[in-house]
């Protein structure tokens, strides 16, 4: 209470509820964490895409040129599906609305497959794996220093392999801290190693590699067939039209298809084109990427002859076309694995093994279970002088007493006779008669402990050995 008599210091101090419908038991610590939620693998995917839908769609990072792709083939095929269809469905056949949509949900299903899956990006190396690389890679530069001229350039860091007869050069990726495997490269707008790597194709925002190029090549095919349709099917509404009005009437009565003519004019020879070009590399089984660096010739012949050519264009097209989908290597909705906390050591700096830290904890807590300190000379009993050793000095009164028989010692040099018998003995855990604990009430509180009262409890001792002695001598004579 303040001198003013009021309750001010009460009024001061705040009372904060506890909660009682904590879910947390009474052992936990009151410090621990909160469990952080694991985060998936495309959340530090290290190449530079975007993910959507948690990690199932995964497409390049600039992906204007893609949405470009999807307006013109909707509003097309839109323009196409409302102002031609009705027309051309009731002067010519109802199967033409039907074969477009089917083109059109084709061309759809292998766009959105190509731009969101996974073209084979090549998983980069671990920095264990990346550091264990680096030392090989140096210690071969090291010896090829070594051996040569001192103005000697290391050579460039590929490998070479040979498959099916042809020299194959595996080079260093510096970003991935890989080396590249046959037919991959490193996309520069990705960032990122892409397996049989064949080109980075902005309009369907994603490179085209391993996993998808089956997708592209079926997505350009069908589009070309859906652009040469549409195109043909609109040039034929318009003549039907002009048949009946006249060229002028007709284009003024479906402005939609002067729209849809001049659009797939202006593409469908690219995408034809790009179909040709691609229909050639599939049937002789190489990449853009290798047709561009000129890598193979198609002759067997020849020195740089293809080494991944069948020698048969059916068989080639199959093993593109119809091959097994190899799975994703990155795993980009899998998690990422805590690493292992590592338990820590005792602190005197020596590895437990197979002890538990309550063992640990018991054996600190019971003097039996630590190890004798060894006798110095500094710490041995001299004459006139006793001392109770560390380790026995912690012993409770419930201790067992050695036994009972010991020698009779009467004189100072008795006392020096104890330490043979303790250094006989240092192994085992017996008590000296100097290391015997006095019975309760022997010894007064705060009294030192004299040299007379040691010879005494040793006498007291000698005497109940002897009179033990005597009392076995009697039953002996009775029994006889």
């Amino acid at each position: 209470m303040t001198p003013g008599g009021g309750s001010g210091p009460m009024k001061d101090c705040e009372y904060s509820q506890i909660s009682t419908h904590s879910s947390s038991s009474p052992m936990e610590s009151p410090h621990k964490k909160k469990k952080s939620v694991p985060k998936r693998k495309w959340e530090v995917f290290p190449g530079r895409n975007k993910f959507f839908c948690n990690g199932r769609i995964m497409m390049a990072r600039q992906t204007g040129v893609f949405y470009l792709t999807l307006v013109l083939i909707l509003v097309t095929s839109g323009l196409f599906f409302a102002f031609d269809c009705p027309y051309l469905s009731e002067k010519i056949t109802p199967a033409i609305p039907a074969i477009g949509g089917i083109l059109f949900f084709f061309v759809m299903g292998t766009l959105l497959r190509t731009s969101f899956s996974d073209p084979g990006v090549l998983p980069r190396a671990t920095p264990d794996e990346a550091a264990d690389l680096e030392r090989q890679i140096g210690n071969t530069e090291d010896i090829a220093n070594g051996s040569s001229s001192g103005g000697y350039r290391p050579p460039p860091r590929t490998k070479e392999v040979i498959i099916n007869g042809q020299t194959v050069k595996l080079k260093y990726c510096f970003t991935c801290k890989i080396f590249r495997p046959p037919r991959a490269s490193h996309c520069s707008l990705c960032d990122n190693c892409v397996e049989r790597f064949d080109h980075h194709c902005p309009w369907v925002g994603n490179c085209v590699g391993k996993r998808n190029y089956r997708f592209f090549y079926m997505f350009i095919l069908s589009l070309s067939f859906l652009t040469v349709f549409i195109f043909a099917f609109v040039i034929t509404h318009v003549i039907l039209r002009s048949q009946q009005t006249g060229f002028l009437n007709a284009l003024k009565d479906s402005p939609a298809s002067v729209l849809e003519a001049v659009v797939c004019f202006f593409s469908v020879w690219s995408i034809v084109g790009l179909s040709g070009f691609h229909t050639y590399l599939i049937s002789s089984n190489q990449t853009t990427n290798e047709d561009i660096k000129g890598s193979w010739s198609n002759k067997r012949g020849k020195e740089n002859y293809n080494p991944y050519s069948y020698g048969n264009i059916f068989t080639n097209c199959c093993a593109a076309l119809c091959g097994p989908l190899s799975p994703s290597l990155i795993d980009r909705r899998g998690f990422i694995q805590p690493d292992t906390p590592q338990l820590a050591g005792p602190s005197n700096g020596i590895t437990m093994y197979g002890a538990t830290q309550s063992q640990s904890n018991m054996a600190a807590a019971t003097p039996l279970l630590q190890s004798e300190p060894s006798i110095t000379s500094e710490e041995l009993p001299l004459p006139g002088k006793t001392s109770i050793s560390g380790p026995c000095a912690a012993l409770t009164l419930g201790q067992p007493t050695p036994p009972s028989s010991m020698p009779n010692l009467t004189s100072d040099s008795g006392l020096t006779d104890i330490i043979p018998l303790k250094e006989e003995h240092e192994g085992h855990q017996f008590l000296t008669p100097e290391e015997a604990p006095s019975p309760p009430g022997m010894l007064p509180s705060g009294s030192p402990i004299t040299h007379s009262h040691t010879m005494h409890v040793l006498s007291l001792a000698s005497q109940d050995s002897l009179h033990e002695d005597s009392v076995r001598g009697l039953v002996k004579l009775s029994s006889v």
